[in-house]
């Protein structure tokens, strides 16, 4: 009896793509598809591969993804300029086929808009849950939009832009420098209910790295490995804090022991807040700005440090003047008493003498009168 080929899958980076473009958490997939959260997050990392009717499932399921992606999403021709083009191109695997589902030219403006648009959101309410601040999200999130617009070229070639703009998001949210701003001395409101405020003030309690790697594996999904390339931590100890995170928060909560459990209250805690995100034409003119107040304050600071540089090479003295050394006592006849440093005025003096006639005035003759 022969066994049938395995039904192709597109690469695991694509099955992330094609989830995150549907809008759909890896618990959603998972159960679309008769999985844990823990194989689709598996399958999407490309530890392991399904097989038999889970592979047939999970592929038809990324087929109808990316029919309904490309049927949504338009593809308008628009002529590259400015910073240059960014194309964008997801390829599907289908049966030993490669179907191209879109392929748009957008310039970097419309590039930056999407993906403003797709992240900023969600990434308000994940940041909102990192700090229990509301304002401190907003101003995070459009601070890391603004240095990937600076920085546009490098993001939007990057592996994964939104892991990049979330990182830094994150590492600005997280500066011990806010603690010294008087705006962010004092507690802001609580949320309206209780279970959100008891959660909220556990995430709050635990350190920022736990926090951190709490929210990235049970709040956002990415698996292990991303989130301790993301934390800057090894994989080990990334575990450790996973686990001592969520010991803390089963102690103080037990209801919310259960992985599963907990992922989904922390997704409602963060959709019950109203925060709102800048647009992005917003973030990028502030992005614009930013930069040029920079760049004319790098301008001024080299001009005064040229003028400083150069006054100093003017008024500064050409040669050294040793100073005079204090006398002493040779086979005990006492010193000979010198005269001090010359003042200010007595050097002044001094060089006016030095700078007249040496013979001095001339004589005067007599004459008969």
């Amino acid at each position: 009896m022969t066994q049938s080929p395995a039904i192709p899958l597109p690469p695991p980076e694509e099955r992330r793509c094609l989830r995150e473009a549907a809008s759909l958490t890896q618990a959603q997939l998972a159960a679309r598809v008769g999985v844990s959260r823990e194989t689709v997050r598996a399958w999407e990392a490309g530890r392991t591969s399904p097989r038999g009717r889970r592979r047939q499932a999970y592929a038809q399921l990324l087929t109808s993804l990316a029919e309904k992606t490309a049927a949504q999403e338009p593809a308008p021709e628009v002529a590259a300029e400015g910073k240059g083009a960014v194309e964008v191109e997801v390829e599907v695997e289908v049966e030993g086929e490669v179907t191209a589902c879109q392929q748009d030219l957008l310039t970097p403006a419309q590039a930056f808009d999407a993906l403003y648009a797709f992240c900023a959101p969600t990434l308000v309410r994940q940041t909102y849950l990192l700090t229990g601040r509301r304002e401190l999200a907003r101003e995070s999130v459009e601070h890391a939009f603004q240095l990937a617009w600076q920085r546009w070229p490098e993001v939007a070639r990057d592996r994964d832009p939104a892991g990049w703009v979330r990182a830094t998001a994150y590492d600005c949210a997280l500066s011990p420098w806010h603690r010294f701003r008087p705006r962010y001395r004092h507690p802001e409101p609580p949320p309206a209910d209780a279970s959100d405020r008891a959660l909220l003030d556990v995430l709050l309690t635990l350190p920022p790295p736990q926090r951190r790697t709490l929210l990235l594996y049970d709040g956002v999904g990415l698996d292990l490995p991303e989130t301790a390339a993301e934390t800057e931590a090894s994989t080990p100890a990334t575990a450790k804090r996973l686990l001592h995170a969520r010991a803390t928060v089963a102690e103080r909560l037990p209801a919310l022991s259960d992985p599963g459990e907990l992922h989904r209250r922390l997704a409602e805690l963060g959709a019950t807040e109203r925060l709102r995100a800048a647009k992005p034409v917003t973030v990028r003119d502030g992005s614009e700005r930013r930069a040029r107040f920079w760049t004319r304050a790098a301008i001024a600071f080299t001009v005064a440090l040229i003028g400083t540089t150069t006054l100093t090479l003017r008024t500064a003295p050409t040669h050294y003047e040793p100073p005079v050394p204090p006398g002493e006592a040779v086979l005990g006849v006492p010193p000979r008493v010198a005269p001090g440093p010359l003042s200010e005025t007595q050097q002044k003096l001094r060089d006016k003498l030095h700078a007249q006639m040496q013979h001095g005035p001339e004589k005067l003759a007599p004459q008969a009168g």
